[in-house]
């Protein structure tokens, strides 16, 4: 990979004359090529172009719509006529091509495609290369996924208890085994003598089945496989589902606590499980009710009361009383993201530092809740209010004033924060490397603030990306010795145009 090429197909202000230049020589770096056929101003001769030079942009061109059915040949290109098929967006006879391709991947990508003609899928779902028929499983409509859960193959069975299109009769029938006859294969007694258990540690180079995968005759494995997808299926009755709440697999045990229709006595059976993990999975359910709620804030496992927290049903009182014994992470817990006008201003009233903070990391509170906290003496709740919009210059100044670098890199990834805070903060004493991280990202970061950002290793490409920074300071960057940085230079838009089509034509680009 060439990280000034790169950069520049990446460049927004990158003249039209370069990037077809850049197109020429796509064919042979396959970043490159990617690149160019992201670009928001890629005209569809230029994508024409580029699929002639590098096909494997195809994919990316016809996501990207690019291109059309008219600009692709599919015995040419099938790639990119898979993915128009994909969208929708290709010509109808190609189903019917690559439904007879020779190369199984194909088939298997036409497969997970919508909209086949009808005659495709029943082609498709009589295939003999059985990851084609499972992937078409995986997709198919209500009436050909109820058939296919009939199919011989388990794997066909697992992908259609995955299907969320898949009829909810049929998905009780694939758990409870009633009204189905029984698999005859799987993917390990196709290719072993049963009973085979295969090694996680296999050291066979060609072998691909999956770790533990294994099959005494009954296909236990992919069985277990096909029961966990249905769980974790939305679709799949409520009351075949809770028969799994004992069963001795604590990974079933897990997909059902996660269900969000489990009845109350299921929920109750799963709080009392001894693993961990599912009661974890079930704090965290929004159907588990105020009364096992408050039986598993006091769980021993910090993990379940952690996942208490991130309930969006959890009473207030429940998580202020949490947050002083559990970490939660920083992001914003739901229950706080919900919590109506009054039931906000009490919590950004409360004596508790940890419990303000919550709050502090909502981005749309009231302007007077809002100064109230930014003028908190706890550093903590300060960092968590200080990338609040509307806040003034004055405020982010005193912020860092008062509580120092604990609390400068939020200061400076406030979206208001003036160019005049921005350059002081970059030549702080001692640096505060995640503070220029965020200065050279920030859309006001000025010349000065961006070239101390320079000094930083890591803040150093987005400050080479930044357009703010002056044309020769870019320039000089093209030499630099981090190919992440000279990639940030090519592509930032304020580099010179007859830079840019020198870098093109000449010395990196061969004529």
């Amino acid at each position: 990979m060439n990280p000034v090429l790169c950069g520049l197909a990446a460049n927004p202000s990158l003249p039209s004359e370069a990037v077809d230049r850049l197109i020429a020589v796509a064919v042979a770096d396959a970043d490159l090529a990617d690149l160019l056929a992201r670009r928001a101003d890629l005209s569809r001769d230029q994508a024409v172009a580029l699929l002639s030079r590098a096909g494997d942009s195809g994919v990316q061109l016809a996501y990207e719509g690019r291109l059309t059915a008219a600009d692709i040949d599919p015995a040419m290109h099938p790639s990119a006529a898979l993915a128009l098929l994909d969208e929708r967006a290709g010509h109808p006879e190609w189903a019917h091509l690559f439904a007879s391709d020779t190369d199984g991947g194909r088939r298997e990508r036409l497969a997970a495609c919508q909209g086949l003609p009808l005659d495709v899928v029943e082609r498709l779902a009589a295939d003999p290369d059985i990851r084609v028929v499972a992937e078409l499983a995986w997709w198919a409509a209500p009436e050909v996924a109820a058939r296919l859960a009939e199919h011989p193959h388990a794997e066909v069975r697992r992908a259609v208890a995955a299907n969320e299109a898949t009829p909810a009769g049929t998905l009780a029938a694939l758990i409870t085994g009633e009204g189905l006859p029984p698999a005859l294969h799987c993917l390990v007694c196709d290719r072993e003598e049963t009973p085979f258990a295969h090694d996680p540690q296999c050291p066979r180079p060609d072998c691909d089945l999956l770790p533990g995968a294994s099959c005494d005759g009954s296909h236990e494995s992919v069985t277990h496989d096909m029961v966990r997808a249905a769980l974790e299926n939305p679709a799949t009755p409520t009351e075949a589902a809770a028969r799994f709440a004992d069963h001795p697999s604590p990974l079933l045990r897990r997909a059902l606590a996660a269900r969000p229709d489990l009845p109350p006595t299921v929920c109750r059976r799963l709080a009392a499980d001894p693993l961990p993990g599912v009661r974890a999975d079930l704090a965290a359910n929004p159907a588990t009710g105020d009364d096992l709620i408050r039986v598993l804030a006091h769980d021993r496992d910090p993990e379940v009361r952690r996942s208490l927290a991130h309930n969006p049903r959890v009473p207030l009182d429940v998580l202020t009383d949490l947050v002083g014994t559990t970490k939660t992470g920083d992001t914003l817990l739901p229950r706080i993201a919900s919590a109506s006008a009054p039931e906000t201003e009490e919590l950004a009233r409360s004596p508790h530092p940890a419990v303000r903070m919550l709050v502090a990391r909502r981005r749309d509170l009231p302007a007077g809740t809002r100064d109230v906290l930014a003028a908190d003496p706890d550093a903590k709740v300060v960092k968590s209010i200080a990338p609040h919009r509307g806040l003034r210059a004055a405020q982010l100044r005193s912020m860092a004033d008062r509580h120092g670098v604990r609390v400068l890199a939020k200061v400076a990834a406030n979206p208001d924060a003036p160019p005049e805070l921005l350059e002081q903060l970059a030549l702080h004493e001692p640096p505060v490397q995640k503070a220029l991280r965020e200065i050279a990202r920030h859309p006001r970061a000025t010349a000065p603030a961006l070239l101390a950002c320079l000094e930083s290793v890591r803040a150093r490409p987005d400050a080479a990306r930044h357009p703010a920074l002056p044309s020769p300071v870019i320039v000089d960057l093209l030499a630099a010795d981090d190919p992440q940085v000279v990639e940030a230079a090519a592509a930032n838009p304020s580099l010179p145009p007859h830079v840019m089509r020198e870098l093109v034509s000449r010395g990196h680009v061969a004529p």
